[in-house]
């Protein structure tokens, strides 16, 4: 048999029962609570919503029902069609980029002596309006390289490697030594043997441009060929002032120094040479015949002036460096926070059985961050769709067309010229449509990580 003991100073059971009037008591308070943001929330979101997509069944004017005419036209018009590839584009490159940064970043930054500064650091462009950052890169991406920064690199090192063509501007003198060839260049009219001396008189380079080195050609002109020699001066046929006689060296007249020349016959270089700083060439030992002389077309190319970054080709891209610059920061924080919670056990075990650390970014880091890889990606998928500012600021008006998405092309139908509410109503709606099916899945799978 056995024997139940109570205590004598134990207080009875009481049996509670939660009613249904104290229920209903606590939910009304909370729809209390909740009722101002509600209110807020069916004033700036539901209400918009339901009114564009009514608004998307009628006219221009908003008066006359046209049914699915909007959508129908939405699809047939070449500007939405592209908008709809770009947003694409968006969509496909700009998430995954910025995931994987922030992967790299994030495992990196774990390893650097002042991560903290670090994530600061690149976190910083998150502080940065769109606006203000639309117009950096705006600068930036300028191709005026005394302006863009990027071209003012690129052009930089493209001279570093290339050098530049000394005098762009200039061009031979009208009925002087020199004709122009169809390439660009410029070359004696007929052929002159070996014993002559010849001026080549250019024109068109402003005095304030020529190298400081350059000096008077006169007496450069004066000097005599040898025999066998083939010499002569290219010298800018233009007196300072005034006065001075076309086509004749004078003795204020500078010669055009580093100007490369060419001795050709029939129809091959035999020599080439650079001017001297009075201009002067010479060709000796050459022999017997008859010889061209050929300033060729790269003293006269026009100066590299860098990449069309904001050109028809590389807008989409260029906008998209300026995304990735604003939001590499969230994803590599978002990441790191992820990062930080992994069981360190697991790495730490990979390492004692030999793992290098590659293997364990491809095989232990990135199969456990999956689930908060997904949600990065989903949010910045979320975040494309809706991209404005940096497509409007940055892209001129000559390519907006090029570099528009819905959510540009949504405004200038509605607002931005085109005046039509209908149209640019039912591109709201499918922009809707589009994003709706992400913001789902990132709330479930937010839901599931919770359970």
């Amino acid at each position: 048999m056995t024997a139940t003991l109570v205590k004598e100073t134990d207080p009875p059971p009481v049996a509670t029962a939660r009613g249904p009037r104290p229920r209903r008591r606590g939910r009304i308070i909370a729809l209390l609570f909740a009722f101002p943001a509600l209110l807020l929330l069916g004033a700036l979101v539901v209400y918009p919503v339901m009114f564009s997509i009514g608004r998307s069944f009628f006219d221009a004017s908003g008066t006359r029902f046209v049914g699915g005419e909007n959508y129908t036209e939405m699809f047939r018009d070449p500007a939405t069609l592209n908008a709809v590839r770009n947003t694409a584009v968006w969509v496909v490159v700009a998430p995954a980029l910025l995931t994987g940064l922030g992967l790299v970043l994030a495992v990196l930054v774990e390893k650097v002596r002042w991560a903290t500064a670090f994530k600061l650091l690149l976190f910083m462009p998150m502080a940065v309006s769109f606006l203000a950052a639309g117009i950096i890169f705006r600068l930036a991406y300028d191709e005026d390289p005394d302006k863009g920064v990027l071209n003012a690199a690129v052009v930089s090192v493209h001279d570093a490697f290339r050098g530049t063509s000394p005098y762009p501007e200039g061009r031979a003198r009208e009925g002087g030594t020199l004709t122009r060839s169809p390439d660009g260049s410029y070359r004696t009219g007929t052929g002159v043997p070996p014993g002559n001396s010849l001026a080549l008189p250019l024109v068109g380079v402003p005095p304030k441009d020529l190298p400081a080195d350059a000096r008077p050609a006169g007496p450069a002109a004066a000097r005599k060929a040898a025999p066998g020699e083939l010499r002569g001066v290219v010298y800018l046929d233009f007196t300072p002032g005034g006065g001075g006689e076309r086509g004749r060296v004078d003795p204020r007249e500078s010669g055009l120094p580093r100007a490369e020349v060419e001795a050709v016959r029939d129809g091959r270089t035999v020599a080439s040479t650079t001017t001297a700083a009075d201009g002067s060439f010479s060709f000796p030992g050459l022999s017997a015949g008859s010889y061209t002389l050929t300033l060729p077309a790269s003293n006269f190319a026009r100066p590299y002036d860098g990449v069309s970054w904001l050109g028809p080709a590389l807008v989409t891209p260029a906008i998209i460096g300026a995304y990735l610059w604003i939001w590499t920061g969230f994803a590599m924080v978002l990441i790191g926070a992820g990062l930080a919670a992994l069981p360190r056990d697991a790495l730490e075990a990979a390492r004692m059985d030999g793992a290098n650390e590659w293997q364990i970014f491809r095989r232990i880091t990135v199969p456990l961050l999956a689930p908060v890889l997904t949600v990065v990606f989903v949010t910045l998928v979320i975040n494309v769709m809706k991209v404005f500012d940096l497509v409007y600021i940055i892209a001129p008006g000559p390519v907006q067309q090029d570099a528009t998405v819905l959510a540009t092309q949504m405004w200038l139908v509605s607002f931005g010229g085109g005046n039509n509410q209908g149209l640019g109503s039912a591109l709201g709606v499918l922009l809707l449509l589009l994003v709706v099916p992400a913001m789902v899945f990132n709330v479930r799978r937010f839901r599931r990580s919770q359970r």
